[in-house]
C-alpha cells in the first residue's frame, strides 16, 4: 500500500495542479505538488530504512493487467527491491527539494502552477521506471520521463533556445529509444517473456542461443544486451548521443537538477543494473558498455574545461559521471555503479541548484565569464558550492575520510583496475580514462569556483540588456542598485532556495561515509539480497599508487587551476581570446554537433530534396501524369494548327495522305511478289 501510494501520489498531484490551475491559483498548486512530494518521500525514506534495517522482505504488488495480447501479457506492477528503494530515496529526495526550491526560484515566472505539475509528473514518470517489474512498464516510465523532460526543456516556450533544446532532447532520445524497443522485441522473441525474472532465467536455460539471418549469427543474449544499452545511451547522453544534455540547459535551473543531474540521466545505468544478470553472462555487451562509458568519462571532462556557461560546465560533469557509471558496470561492479549513482544525485544536485542559486543573485547571469567576486555578497552559496565541488573531484584521505564522491569514484576506478587484472573487455581503457577525467574534473571544478566567486566582478551591472531585462525576458530584481565599483552587484538566495542546499551538503559530505559498507563492503551481500550480479573474489588489494592516484591528480588539477585562474589572473582568458586549434576543438565540443548537422540533418535534407525533385517532380510525374499530359498538350496544339478551316489546306493534307497510301500500297505488292 505504502508503495503504491509513493508511485501514484505525483501523478495525482501533477493532474490536480496542471488541470486546476485556474481555479486553484498558483500558491495553492504549488502546496499541493510540493506537500504531496513531501509525503512521498517520508515514505519512500521509511521504505527503505525498513527494507534495509527492518529486515522487510522483497515484494511485487499487482495493480492492474497493463497489457495482454497473444502472449504477450504485462502487468502495472510496483517492485520493491534493494535497487527501486535506492532509486526510491533518490528521485523523491530531489523532487522534493527541488520543488521546495523551485518555490523561489520560480517566483517571478507567471505559470508556477504548469511548471509544478510538469516535475511531479516526471516523478511519477521515474518512480514508474524504477518500480517496473517487466520492460514494458519500464519502456512507460522511459517514455514518461522523454515527455516530460521536453515539457520541461522548453517550458519558455516563448523564446527560440529552449524550443530548439526541447526538440534536440526529443529527437535524439528517439534513436536510444528506438534501440531499446527492440531490445524489448528480442527479448520477447527469444525468451517468450518480458517480465525480469523471465528472462533470467529462460537465458540461464539457453545461454547460447544464436540470433541473426542466414549466415549472421550472434548470440542472443549479446544482441538483447547491446540493444537495450542504445536505449541507455540516449537517455543518459553517452558518448555519439550525448549531444542533448548540454543544450537541455535552456530549461530552468530546478530542471536541470531535477532531470539532468540526479534522475532522468541515471535511468539508463538503473537498467543496466537491473538487468546484470543478463550483461554478465554477456561479455562483449558488457564490454562495449566499459568502452563507451570510458570514451563519455574522459570526452565530457575535455569539453568541460573550455566551456563559459555556468550550466553546461556541470551538465558536462554530469556526463562524465554517467561514464564512471557505466564503466563499472561493464566491469561488472554493479554495486558501485549504483553507489556512485547514489551518492552523485546529491552533490550533483547541490551543483546545479548553486548555480542556480548563482543565477538568481546575479539577476540571470550565466555567463562566467561575467561574474567574479561572487563570494563576497553570497557566502552561503559559495560554501555550498564548494562542498559540491569537493564532493565532485572525489576529494578525501584513503583510510581516513572523504567526500560522497570519494567512495564511490575511487570504487568505480579501483574496479576497473581489477577487471584489467583480469583482462577483461575495456577495462584498462576505463581505468586510464577514469584518471585523466579525475585530473579534468579537478580543474575545471575550481575552474568554475574560481571564476564565479574570486577576483574582481567581470560583468555589467545587474547582467541585463539595455532594455533592462535579463535573458528571459524577466524585470530586474531592483537589488543592489549602487554596488560599489568592482563588486558584484548580487545578493543571496532566499531561505527557501537555501534550505534544500543544506539538506543535499549534508548528503554531499556523508552519504559515501555512511552508505559505503552497504553499497560496496561488508554489508553488501545482505544489502542487496541479490538483486544485482555482486563481483565475486571477495577483498581486493590495490597497489598503493592505484590507491593514491585518484588524489594525485585532483591535487594537480587544483593547482593547475589556480596557476590559470588565481596566480594568473586573466592567463586562462588570453589563452582562449587567442584561440588555436586546441581550444578551438574542445569549445566546439569536438565538433559533434556541426558534423550531425552537416551528416544527419542536411544529409537528410538534401536526401528529401533528391527524391522530392528528382524522384517525384521529374521521373515520377515527369514520366508520369505530367508527361503523358505535356505530350497530349504538345500534340493537339500541333494538330490544332492544321483545323483552319480552308479548303485547300484539308485538300492538300487528303492528296498527302492518298499519296502516302498509294505508295504502301505499291511497295506491299512488290514485297508479296517477291
Amino acid at each position: 500500500m505504502i508503495e503504491t501510494i509513493i508511485v501514484l501520489a505525483p501523478l495525482f498531484a501533477a493532474a490536480i495542479a496542471g488541470l486546476g490551475q485556474r481555479f486553484l491559483g498558483d500558491k495553492l498548486a504549488m502546496a499541493i505538488t510540493t506537500g504531496t512530494l513531501g509525503i512521498a518521500c517520508a515514505l519512500s525514506l521509511y521504505t527503505f530504512a525498513m527494507f534495509t534495517w527492518g529486515g522487510a522482505p522483497e515484494r511485487v504488488t499487482e495493480l492492474f493487467r497493463f497489457v495482454d495480447v497473444a502472449g504477450f501479457t504485462s502487468t502495472w506492477s510496483v517492485r520493491i527491491d534493494a535497487l527501486s528503494v535506492v532509486m526510491l530515496v533518490v528521485v523523491t529526495v530531489v523532487s522534493f527539494l527541488v520543488h521546495v526550491y523551485s518555490i523561489g526560484y520560480m517566483d517571478e515566472d507567471p505559470h508556477k502552477a504548469r511548471f509544478f505539475s510538469y516535475l511531479s509528473f516526471f516523478t511519477f514518470a521515474m518512480l514508474a521506471l524504477v518500480t517496473a517489474n517487466d520492460l514494458l512498464q519500464m519502456f512507460f516510465g522511459w517514455e514518461g520521463v522523454g515527455l516530460a523532460s521536453y515539457l520541461l526543456i522548453g517550458f519558455w516556450y516563448q523564446n527560440k533556445a529552449p524550443n530548439d533544446a526541447a526538440i534536440k532532447a526529443f529527437v535524439v532520445n528517439r534513436v536510444g529509444d528506438f534501440g531499446f524497443a527492440l531490445g524489448i522485441m528480442a527479448a520477447f522473441f527469444c525468451y517468450g517473456s518480458i517480465e525480469f525474472h523471465g528472462i533470467f532465467e529462460a537465458a540461464k536455460a539457453a545461454p547460447d542461443m544464436m540470433l541473426g539471418v542466414g549466415d549472421f549469427q550472434v548470440r542472443a543474449i549479446e544482441a538483447v544486451c547491446v540493444l537495450l544499452f542504445i536505449g541507455a545511451m540516449g537517455k543518459s547522453a553517452q558518448f555519439f548521443l550525448h549531444t542533448w544534455l548540454p543544450d537541455a540547459m535552456e530549461g530552468p535551473t530546478p530542471v536541470s537538477a531535477l532531470i539532468h543531474a540526479a534522475t532522468m540521466v541515471t535511468a539508463g545505468v538503473f537498467m543496466v543494473c537491473r538487468l546484470s544478470e543478463l550483461y554478465h553472462m554477456a561479455p562483449i555487451a558488457a564490454g562495449f558498455v566499459t568502452i563507451i562509458g570510458a570514451a563519455t568519462a574522459f570526452f565530457a571532462a575535455t569539453v568541460g574545461l573550455a566551456q563559459n556557461d555556468i550550466k553546461r560546465v556541470v551538465a558536462y560533469s554530469t556526463c562524465s559521471q554517467l561514464g564512471y557509471m557505466f564503466f563499472a558496470a561493464g566491469v561488472g561492479a554493479y554495486n558501485v555503479a549504483m553507489f556512485h549513482l547514489f551518492t552523485h544525485a546529491f552533490f550533483k544536485a547541490l551543483l546545479f541548484l548553486g548555480a542556480g542559486s548563482v543565477i538568481h543573485g546575479l539577476h540571470h547571469e550565466q555567463d562566467m565569464r561575467r561574474m567574479g567576486g561572487v563570494r563576497k555578497p553570497m557566502p552561503i552559496t559559495w560554501a555550498m558550492m564548494l562542498i559540491g565541488t569537493l564532493a565532485l573531484i572525489g576529494f578525501g584521505i584513503p583510510g581516513v575520510f572523504g567526500f560522497a564522491g570519494f567512495y564511490s569514484k575511487d570504487a568505480a576506478i579501483e574496479a576497473a583496475f581489477a577487471a584489467g587484472e583480469e583482462h577483461l573487455l575495456g577495462a584498462e581503457l576505463a581505468f586510464w580514462a577514469g584518471i585523466s577525467a579525475a585530473l579534468l574534473t579537478s580543474f575545471y571544478s575550481w575552474r568554475l569556483m574560481f571564476m564565479t566567486f574570486e577576483g574582481a566582478y567581470r560583468g555589467a551591472a545587474h547582467g541585463h540588456d539595455k532594455n533592462g531585462h535579463d535573458s528571459h525576458g524577466h524585470e530586474p530584481h531592483g537589488h543592489d542598485a549602487h554596488a560599489a565599483p568592482g563588486a558584484a552587484p548580487a545578493h543571496e538566495s532566499p531561505p527557501v532556495m537555501l534550505w534544500p542546499l543544506y539538506a543535499l551538503a549534508f548528503g554531499a559530505v556523508f552519504a559515501g561515509f555512511l552508505f559505503a559498507p552497504y553499497f560496496i563492503g561488508e554489508m553488501a551481500t545482505p544489502f542487496w539480497r541479490n538483486v544485482i550480479h555482486l563481483p565475486h573474489g571477495g577483498h581486493h588489494d590495490f597497489p598503493a599508487w592505484v590507491i593514491w592516484a585518484p588524489l594525485i591528480v585532483t591535487a594537480a588539477g587544483f593547482l593547475f587551476a589556480c596557476f590559470f585562474y588565481l596566480w594568473n589572473a586573466g592567463l586562462g582568458a588570453r589563452i582562449a581570446a587567442a584561440g588555436g586549434p586546441i581550444h578551438g576543438f574542445l569549445y566546439n565540443k569536438w565538433f559533434f554537433d556541426e558534423i550531425y548537422d552537416f551528416v544527419f540533418v542536411k544529409g537528410a535534407r538534401a536526401l528529401g530534396d533528391f527524391f522530392w525533385k528528382w524522384g517525384d517532380q521529374k521521373t515520377i510525374d515527369g514520366l508520369g501524369p505530367d508527361g503523358v499530359s505535356a505530350s497530349t498538350r504538345f500534340f493537339s496544339r500541333q494538330m490544332r494548327k492544321v483545323q483552319t478551316g480552308l479548303v485547300y489546306h484539308y485538300s492538300f493534307i487528303m492528296l498527302i495522305a492518298a499519296v502516302g497510301f498509294g505508295a504502301y500500297a505499291i511497295w506491299a505488292v512488290g514485297q508479296g511478289a517477291q
